[in-house]
């Protein structure tokens, strides 16, 4: 009974907890830097990218964020995060155009 307690308080914890492990993956690569989750900052909040973007532009946005680009939000442009794993920029990605929520 106590391993069947445990699995489901386990199981609980990944369930609950996606949307700040993203949170803290961002942070951890440096995209807190120059976004917000609801303001401007150097680049557009994550809740403004995700009323522009559709769940359909996903491979686009990945790309964007793997290599850089610019003019979607005016001049200023973001650089490439070559050293972001590409199964966490996909999450970064999936998260945003959650609504980073």
């Amino acid at each position: 009974m106590k391993l069947f307690a445990a699995t489901v308080i386990a199981a609980t914890a990944l369930v609950a907890t996606p949307a700040m492990a993203n949170l803290d993956l961002a942070k951890k690569s440096n995209c807190m830097s120059c976004h917000a989750v609801d303001k401007k900052v150097v680049g557009p909040s994550y809740q403004d990218v995700a009323k522009k973007y559709k769940p359909a532009d996903e491979a686009k946005l990945v790309e964007k964020v793997t290599k850089g680009g610019s003019g979607a939000w005016g001049t200023v442009p973001m650089p490439p995060n070559p050293n972001v794993k590409p199964d966490d920029v996909k999450t970064l990605v999936k998260w945003i155009l959650a609504g980073a929520k």
